[in-house]
């Protein structure tokens, strides 16, 4: 019996993939598929599938073609799978044509020319046609546009900014440059708001008014009442409102996270992250204060994230330490915030006037989550235990620090017309109780 291995993501199926699974399994008598593991997919930069790992296995399954279908899930399986199989062939498609040609050495291996005309690609981009306009002033504007570039469907209609001084090369060539909310909403499906919070409420308000999806820099707000009726707004009009926090849509921190909760350290008793920067601070400089997020703002929501995430939002008690450099705008150059939940503890650490390292430790009753500096960019933790041979190191790659991942769970969430589940809206609001209750000096010590 001569056997043949083909492999794929086969997200949408369609005619193309159905010709090519048809053309393998005439190579031969038994053919076994092989379909990609979404954590594989990510870790080989590939973003866009819209299917499930089940869904797309059920979708070959259906077809009836396939003899067996294996999953794929790590870099030099194939090799593996050649072995255990016993393959007689490898296949897949012309596109590919040399790329496998090490196989050789194992099997067969050859390549089928593909339907003309057709394309998951192209499928996903149709389906998911979105023009995203940008609000604010920040360099960080520059790697949103770099970063779209990754996802199929997603275009940059313009930039509504507010400052006097001249636009990035990056954001010149945009097709629309403008001053005016209501000009780039027009030309938008969708918007990516990084104004000063002080701002927000009213960009992501009328954007959400106009009939505009919302992926807005965490904190979304400095006003819980606000953020109740921006939801509210956005769940009467079906329009997704999410928190863009792009350490949340990194591969490396999700699943640190979900170990965490899996108890493989044991009972959580404390989770602590610290995040610092130096930053030129012109105190003395009214446009300036105006124009720039305090520390709170800039690094609270990151910081906050794995403690309302591993921990909930239901802490007993929290303190805040912070050093004001200029009272009248609540700018601060660091900020502790110490929390008391029913059976751990937790703190944060935020700066922009202080530097410090900026790792994230979660402790338990068995070991401990360490994820060394700059963790809120990781693609590497550690798993360590009283006995140090068991300790483990996880590696997973992270490309466009999170923002093309961050960009493709919002395309996503509208296609799916439901909120992205990476940050849930209790953490959200936790966020914004955490920043509204700093600048009310609310149980706050000064230092």
């Amino acid at each position: 019996m001569k056997k043949v291995i083909t492999y794929g993501t086969y997200d949408l199926l369609h005619f193309g993939h159905i010709r090519l699974l048809e053309r393998a399994k005439a190579l031969g008598d038994y053919l076994i598929v092989g379909v990609t593991a979404d954590s594989f997919d990510l870790a080989r930069g590939k973003i866009n599938v819209q299917q499930t790992l089940i869904e797309r296995v059920e979708a070959v399954r259906a077809t009836g073609i396939a003899d067996e279908i294996i999953v794929e899930e790590y870099v030099g399986q194939k090799i593996d799978d050649i072995i255990r199989y016993d393959i007689d062939i490898f296949t897949v498609g012309s596109d590919w044509e040399g790329h496998f040609d090490y196989l050789k050495e194992f099997c067969e291996v050859v390549y089928l020319e593909r339907t003309e005309g057709i394309s998951s690609s192209e499928i996903r981009s149709e389906k998911r046609e979105m023009r995203i306009g940008l609000v604010g002033n920040s360099s960080i504007l520059d790697k949103f546009v770099r970063e779209s570039r990754y996802v199929n469907g997603v275009t940059i209609s313009g930039v509504c900014h507010f400052e006097e001084t001249g636009l990035s090369e990056t954001l010149a060539h945009l097709p629309l440059k403008t001053d005016n909310l209501d000009a780039l909403l027009e030309a938008s499906d969708a918007v990516y708001v990084i104004s000063t919070p002080t701002n927000h409420y009213e960009h992501i308000r009328r954007s959400l008014i106009k009939g505009c999806h919302v992926l807005c820099e965490s904190p979304m707000v400095i006003d819980p009442a606000q953020w109740d009726e921006l939801m509210t707004i956005a769940r009467d009009r079906n329009l997704v409102l999410a928190d863009a926090i792009k350490t949340a849509y990194s591969m490396a921190y999700w699943r640190l996270i979900l170990m965490a909760k899996s108890g493989i350290i044991g009972k959580i008793v404390s989770v602590d992250a610290t995040c610092t920067s130096l930053r030129d601070m012109k105190i003395d400089d009214p446009r300036w204060l105006e124009r720039s997020w305090n520390s709170i703002s800039a690094w609270g929501p990151t910081a906050l994230l794995p403690i309302f995430q591993v921990l909930g939002t239901g802490y007993l008690q929290r303190t805040i330490a912070t050093h004001l450099l200029q009272e009248e705008s609540r700018y601060d150059a660091f900020t502790k915030i110490s929390f008391v939940f029913p059976h751990a503890v937790a703190s944060m650490k935020v700066g922009q006037g202080v530097k410090s390292e900026g790792e994230l430790v979660i402790s338990g009753s068995k070991g401990y989550i360490y994820v060394p500096a700059p963790w809120w960019k990781t693609d590497y933790f550690e798993v360590r235990f009283e006995n140090a041979s068991d300790n483990k190191r996880y590696f997973y790659q992270l490309d466009g620090e999170g923002i093309r991942y961050e960009i493709m769970a919002f395309i996503k969430s509208i296609n799916c017309n439901k909120r992205p589940g990476y940050i849930d809206e209790e953490v959200s609001k936790a966020i914004v109780n955490i920043i509204r209750e700093f600048h009310e000096g609310k149980d706050v010590y000064y230092i």
